[in-house]
């Protein structure tokens, strides 16, 4: 939702100054051809750096977007290799899996606040950490054999390399994008439609042209603002890898 409200605060101001660069009138003294080419000199500058910034902006958003989605994946692929290597244990770790499942609808319940539930976001406490628990529960079980050795070691393992994608994923939840870089980027598309309406005559066309850069420049800020938020929104990531990976999760 906030995404579209600032894509349409963002295409008002830049189809708001396009249309008053149209309404100005310029003085006769100022309409000879080398003030011309001296205005489109200085607006071909600011679209190269605008596009420029803008190419940018998606490209990162794009390649944080992705990399959030494989790091689900992979979380998910993780989960049902630590149910299996707790299966393989025995009957000890009855406890240890069922300590797992809560630890997932916990974290999906603070990745996915939105997605409602039994569980939301609101109930789970800051300082509640499941993934430590079940690492304690883990690490107190007593190996009688070789393979629950192994067993063992390797569900430890597994724990460690999820604790890191667990948290790399809240880190990045945020998002990353610079909202004073994001103004500036927004006040120079401002300045560019002004200056594309400077010298351009008032009739439908041209309207209709600046009406249309400015719908495109509002959808790419639309696309960098949904990717920029990737667990909630249009394009929000699929919680499914890890909802696939509770269902078998039965101690």
């Amino acid at each position: 939702m906030i995404s579209t409200l600032i894509a349409v605060l963002v295409f008002a101001f830049v189809f708001g100054g396009a249309l008053a660069g149209v309404a100005v009138r310029v003085p006769a003294e100022h309409q000879d051809s080398d003030t011309k080419d001296v205005v489109k000199l200085v607006m071909g500058l600011v679209a190269t750096i605008s596009a420029l910034v803008l190419s940018l902006l998606i490209a990162s958003a794009h390649g944080s977007y992705d990399r959030q989605e494989g790091e689900v994946q992979e979380l998910g692929a993780q989960l049902v290799q630590l149910d299996q290597v707790l299966a393989h244990y025995g009957p000890d770790t009855y406890e240890s899996r069922a300590q797992l499942r809560r630890m997932v609808n916990v974290e999906l319940a603070r990745l996915w606040p939105d997605a409602g539930g039994a569980q939301s976001a609101t109930q789970v406490p800051k300082k509640y950490l499941p993934a430590e628990d079940l690492f304690e529960t883990v690490g107190r079980l007593t190996p009688k054999s070789e393979a629950e050795r192994s067993a063992q070691a390797r569900a430890l393992q597994l724990m460690t390399t999820m604790g890191t994608t667990i948290r790399l994923l809240h880190q990045q939840a945020g998002g990353s994008l610079s909202w004073p870089f994001f103004v500036v980027l927004v006040f120079w598309l401002v300045v560019l439609f002004a200056g594309f309406g400077l010298y351009a005559r008032r009739n439908a066309t041209v309207i209709a042209a600046l009406f249309v850069g400015a719908m495109t420049v509002a959808g790419a800020i639309f696309l960098i603002l949904e990717m920029n938020r990737p667990y909630s929104g249009l394009m929000e990531i699929s919680r499914a890898p890890i909802s696939e990976a509770l269902a078998p999760l039965r101690p």
